[in-house]
């Protein structure tokens, strides 16, 4: 069986799954279909998934069980997120519900002696 590709080979624009069939009887659906996130990844990064979860998200048994540094299962996921379309900002939100900008400016603060960093640590942990 051929891989689904996502961009046509002619203009490069993305390609849309219109037609389904069954392979026992040759039931033929047609429509537009959603395939999902995970249609878009490669073999290789299935695989990575299938261990991430098998570990229960925890990145350094994935780190062991695959021989690279924790560094680069951030990274690995990191280019997964963004291959499943996802914002690659969302991580550092979320690390301190703060946007890099606005983390930026606090530090800057701090080093214009504005604020200090016991001030800073609150306004970071989102309690200022």
């Amino acid at each position: 069986m051929n891989k689904l590709i996502w961009n046509c080979p002619v203009c490069d624009e993305k390609l849309h799954v219109t037609s389904l069939e069954c392979a026992n009887c040759g039931t033929e659906l047609r429509g537009h279909f959603e395939l999902g996130r995970f249609a878009r990844l490669g073999s290789d990064d299935l695989h990575f998934i299938e261990i991430f979860v098998k570990n229960r998200g925890n990145a350094y048994r994935v780190a062991e069980e695959l021989e690279i540094p924790y560094s680069g299962v951030r990274a690995r996921l990191t280019e997964i997120i963004k291959a499943m379309g996802y914002d690659d900002q969302a991580e550092s939100r979320e690390e301190t519900g703060l946007p890099p900008e606005q983390r930026k400016l606090i530090l800057e603060q701090v080093s214009s002696g504005k604020l200090t960093s016991e001030q800073a640590v609150k306004l970071l942990q989102g309690e200022g």
